[in-house]
């Protein structure tokens, strides 16, 4: 259900985030301690404001409520995906080409779920790392998540 509810959401956002020059990053719907959380993160090239973060979070709140997209109460938060950013989407991939990333994978790949490496290739069914032992496929089906890692 959870993911559902994110997957409308989304659809329902998306639209408003890009009229402002934003780009939908993610959108999480979970239980924490204080009860449910709909979270999305935003950015664009150059980082996103709080005056930015406020305007939409207002706009998407107001649409939310209008739509029912979320059962019960909740709620929401508007944030940037900080300096580990999760890429979940083919074109968040392409943009961190060169870069160091850490994956998860659903199913162990040769033996492994865990992988950090440059991020070599986007290729039609997945990505392809060098990591410190060696060139690397993991298909987008084995991703459970994935994320940039800056260099420290």
């Amino acid at each position: 259900m959870n993911e559902t509810v994110a997957e409308r959401v989304w659809e329902i956002a998306e639209p408003v985030v890009t009229q402002e020059g934003l780009e939908m990053v993610d959108v999480e719907y979970r239980r924490e301690s204080r009860g449910m959380v709909l979270r999305l993160y935003l950015d664009r090239d150059g980082g996103v404001s709080l005056d930015d973060l406020s305007r939409v979070s207002r706009q998407i709140g107001d649409l939310l409520d209008v739509h029912d997209a979320v059962p019960g109460s909740y709620t929401l938060e508007v944030s940037s995906p900080g300096v580990n950013r999760r890429l979940r989407r083919r074109e968040h991939f392409h943009r961190y080409l060169g870069r160091k990333v850490r994956v998860r994978t659903v199913n162990p790949v040769n033996g492994r779920r865990a992988f950090v490496g440059i991020l070599e290739a986007v290729e039609a069914e997945g990505i392809r790392l060098q990591a410190h032992d060696g060139n690397q496929f993991i298909g987008f089906a084995e991703i459970a998540q994935a994320n940039y890692e800056p260099e420290s």
